[in-house]
């Protein structure tokens, strides 16, 4: 549900005017469910909704803008020489397609749970024409159970070049060992230069009743069977990631995407989240 939620989210995005919006993915829309679609229709078709589009009442969100940060980097790190690009956690993600130009040839490889996995491919075959051509590898994975290396190398990663992770919209839903387990097998496969990028979700300070909320929000995923189980703050992030090899070189806030990429929008998000990119270490540090 969560995965058909961001990308109900990048839909609606698109439904902004060109110039407005923070992210361009006409793909989106092909992977939502039938009441989903039927959302979107009605959104898309409503007198309110185009009343609101007219005058510019809704502003961009928070997926909509780490997208755009985590698209930057990729792009900067395509540039700057990586050699393969990893999604763990693919979910419904369209990157591969969107800059299929920029990647020229250079795999990525889609790492997710089988039955979504199988899904996307579903859709996309049922697409072809629309898609066209891009190096998609597709890797299924259990992140609890099963060894991150073992399934990328049986797919054909190349272990040791410089390589650029995304991990969008996962860590907050794994365990901590399974966090853990994941970075360091992401330093152990990655070469030097490799980048990790990822979200994350953090408890707010604020005593008062809006940082009560926020911090209750995580639990109400808990109803569709997908609670946030992990979180940390971003004052400690760097800290943490050292531990298993990366340093943060880029990090912003919910307020500070809007700063960067919506500065004209209203602001709706908020900064219990965050979005960040580090860079592989030599060696983790002790």
């Amino acid at each position: 549900m969560t995965a058909e939620a961001v990308t109900m989210a990048r839909a609606i995005e698109h439904l902004r005017p060109a110039d407005k919006r923070v992210v361009d993915d006409p793909y989106a829309h092909h992977f939502l469910s039938r009441a989903g679609r039927a959302a979107l229709s009605a959104w898309s078709n409503s007198l309110t909704g185009r009343a609101l589009r007219r005058i510019e009442a809704f502003g961009a969100t928070y997926v909509p803008l780490r997208h755009r940060f985590i698209d930057e980097h990729l792009l900067t790190a395509l540039d700057a020489g990586a050699s393969q690009v990893v999604l763990l956690g693919a979910g419904y993600d369209t990157r591969a397609y969107r800059f299929a130009d920029e990647l020229d040839g250079r795999p990525v490889y889609e790492v997710d749970l089988a039955a979504i996995s199988r899904s996307k491919a579903a859709t996309i075959d049922a697409h072809r024409d629309e898609f066209g051509e891009t190096n998609v590898v597709r890797v299924e994975i259990d992140f609890e159970t099963q060894h991150l290396a073992d399934r990328l190398a049986d797919a054909g990663f190349v272990a040791g070049e410089r390589t650029f992770f995304i991990w969008e919209g996962v860590p907050m839903y794994l365990t901590r060992p399974a966090v853990k387990a994941t970075l360091d097998a992401v330093w152990s496969i990655g070469g030097e230069g490799s980048e990790i990028a990822h979200d994350m979700w953090h408890l707010v300070d604020d005593p008062g009743i809006r940082g009560t909320a926020k911090r209750l929000a995580p639990n109400a995923l808990s109803v569709i069977g997908e609670p946030v189980t992990f979180f940390i703050h971003p004052e400690e992030v760097d800290f943490f990631l050292r531990r298993h090899g990366f340093t943060v070189t880029d990090l912003a806030m919910g307020a500070e995407l809007q700063r960067r990429y919506a500065a004209d929008d209203r602001p709706l998000i908020d900064d219990s989240l965050y979005v960040l990119c580090a860079t592989r270490l030599d060696v983790p540090a002790d």
